[in-house]
């Protein structure tokens, strides 16, 4: 039976690259996959534009990946940003950068992107099977051994597992890779949903769905603590609230969620102005438009459609002139427009966020080879690995940089 060097589990763009870079130096490399052909979840990112990197600098970076972001730090060191869209250029991909340095295929398609992992495999004689679910993975006399219910058992001297998290399930991201760690040894972190938008309790919100409020500022507060996002566009929809800055503090949101139950979401309507500025501009505009009607008025401040469903929630009639609202009204309406607030009661479930928050323990991997603590020979590439950044392009660049080390360390060891 034919042993191959490296054996690669996963065909995705962190089990692609795993591939290349094993096979470039040389190794005989098997490329496993269970859909029908590679790169199926791939296609669905950046709304199927494939958001590839980020221009941003490694500190960011390792930001977007919270606490234990410095786990990445050799791994967005050897194999950078920079690496990743030097790689696609050689290959004849090209690429333009967009609002917030993210960096995406000039022809605006997955497929394009791709269509270069393919090419690049084939290039350097990598061998693809697609349709090879694998159920079962062991190690015995320093050789892996893979099997699949419909396919052939294959063997190996090294296995990089590559297959994602969770999430998609339909692009075949079920956890098998997961539960092989498990028996193999390794302890899984909590699955928790990232890049997912959240559900409100306000049913009035869900009537505006479609809506988008530029610019907010937006406050989370729990247990007398309060903690302030980044500005940014909150999305309404018919279950709750997204947009980017939900997306990207979702996997935070979601930890204070579980901890201390239902929490407030304040929405600041008026960022850039303090509340004692925002009120003589109120009381200024009441005095010099007194005969005008209020949700009329209140076009200067808020988007149309919220603006009679926020009047109702205060208990301020829309038809009333402003010369007939008192102090006290007017002070509710200053407040609204300050901290508005929502009540958030849970999230979208796991299948239906952008990334898997939790996998293989990373204090069960060198964040130098991406190899196994527990198991020599074993390696773990891209989403499988617990944790999860932000959105942009981070996630991606992770899951290249991690293949990347992971198939030029299994193709140079020697164990």
């Amino acid at each position: 039976m034919k042993i191959y060097d490296i054996a690669v589990v996963g065909a995705g763009p962190a089990g692609c690259m795993a591939a290349i870079q094993g096979a470039k130096q040389g190794k005989n490399v098997i490329l496993l996959e269970r859909n029908d052909k590679i790169g199926r979840k791939l296609l669905l990112t950046g709304n199927g534009r494939c958001n590839l990197t980020n221009t941003s600098s490694l500190k960011v970076f390792l930001e977007k990946f919270g606490r234990r972001g410095s786990f990445y730090r050799d791994a967005f060191s050897t194999f950078s940003n920079q690496d990743l869209m030097e790689f696609f250029k050689e290959n004849d991909l090209k690429m333009k950068v967009e609002e917030e340095g993210r960096v995406f295929p000039i022809t605006e398609k997955a497929e394009s992107v791709v269509e270069v992992l393919i090419k690049v495999l084939n290039k350097y004689g990598v061998k693809i099977v697609c349709n090879y679910r694998l159920n079962h993975l062991n190690k015995s006399s320093k050789i892996f051994k893979l099997s699949s219910k419909e396919k052939e058992l294959i063997t190996a001297r090294k296995v990089i597992i590559a297959t994602g998290g969770v999430t998609y399930g339909f692009t075949g991201s079920t956890g098998d890779g997961l539960n092989m760690a498990e028996l193999l040894g390794h302890n899984i972190t909590e699955l928790k949903p990232g890049g997912v938008p959240l559900r409100v309790r306000e049913k009035w919100i869900h009537k505006l769905k479609g809506v988008t409020l530029m610019d907010v500022g937006l406050t989370i507060a729990y247990g007398g603590k309060k903690i302030t996002l980044p500005r940014g566009n909150l999305l309404l929809t018919h279950f709750g609230v997204s947009g980017p800055v939900i997306l990207d503090m979702s996997h935070d949101i979601i930890n204070l969620w579980d901890e201390h139950g239902d929490l407030k979401l304040y929405i600041d309507f008026k960022p850039e102005e303090q509340r004692e500025s925002l009120e003589g501009e109120l009381i200024r505009d009441f005095q010099n438009n007194s005969k005008k009607i209020l949700k009329n008025y209140l076009k200067k401040h808020l988007p149309n459609r919220t603006i009679e469903p926020i009047l109702n929630t205060i208990s301020l009639d829309p038809q009333k002139q402003l010369n007939q609202v008192n102090k006290k009204e007017r002070l509710k309406l200053q407040e609204a427009l300050k901290a508005l607030p929502l009540t958030v009661t849970g999230h979208l479930p796991l299948d239906k966020a952008m990334v898997t928050c939790g996998g293989v323990s990373k204090k069960e991997i060198d964040p130098k080879t991406m190899e196994s603590n527990l198991v020599s020979g074993l390696y773990f590439a891209g989403e499988i690995i617990s944790g999860c950044g932000g959105r942009g392009g981070y996630n991606l660049q992770q899951a290249f940089s991690t293949g990347y080390v992971a198939g030029c360390s299994a193709a140079s060891s020697e164990n």
